[in-house]
């Protein structure tokens, strides 16, 4: 699987809750780690880039795609 990294716009838990509801209605599909303090979010999945970004989007904060890792 191909891991991605984002940037989103998180402050604070809250954002952070809100970027693991979203990531987690996916199922075993996608594997996540973020990292709160860096504002960052590591994506593992088969999925393109412009679902992931889309997805993560729903969560009301701006998002970034800064590549692969």
């Amino acid at each position: 699987m191909t891991k991605h990294e984002f940037e989103v716009a998180m402050t604070c838990e809250g954002c952070s809750g809100a970027v693991t509801r979203i990531l987690n209605k996916l199922g075993d599909e996608v594997k996540f780690e973020i990292d709160l303090p860096k504002k960052l979010v590591w994506i593992e999945s088969e999925k393109d880039v412009e679902f992931l970004t889309e997805t993560l989007k729903k969560c009301g904060k701006e998002v970034k795609y800064n590549g692969t890792k």
